[in-house]
């Protein structure tokens, strides 16, 4: 896991296991989600463990998905995909790795980006 060592990357918020959410959360720092989210959710960092299912947009610096995200993910620095990890959207990251066994089903967009913000769109076209 990308996030182990470094301290600046503690976790400031948790949706536990046994736990469902719906709705948007901003998170100052990193979010770990070990439970059930739906919605959008906007923060630093975000780590998905893996029993752990969002359903909805991500946008953060740096992701760490175990679980399972059926969405966009904006990932302005880097995204990884562990090997028991599930994604279905479409990516926009800096840099990204998906180990052995992850799964991915989507477009992927890298490369450094000059905005801050993506408006995710269900538009085709």
């Amino acid at each position: 896991m990308m996030f182990k060592n470094r301290e600046k990357d503690k976790v400031s918020s948790l949706i536990g296991p046994g736990c469902s959410f719906k709705g948007e959360i901003n998170v100052k720092g990193m979010l770990r989600v070990d439970g059930i989210f739906e919605g959008t959710v906007v923060a630093d960092s975000i780590v998905v463990g893996e029993k752990g299912s969002i359903k909805g947009d991500i946008a953060v610096k740096t992701a760490n998905i175990g679980g399972t995200v059926d969405g966009n993910i904006r990932a302005d620095e880097f995204l990884e995909i562990e090997a028991k990890g599930s994604v279905n959207g479409d990516i926009y990251a800096g840099k990204i790795s998906i180990i052995e066994g992850g799964i991915y089903n989507g477009r992927i967009t890298m490369g450094k980006t000059t905005t801050k913000i993506v408006e995710f769109s269900s538009k085709d076209g």
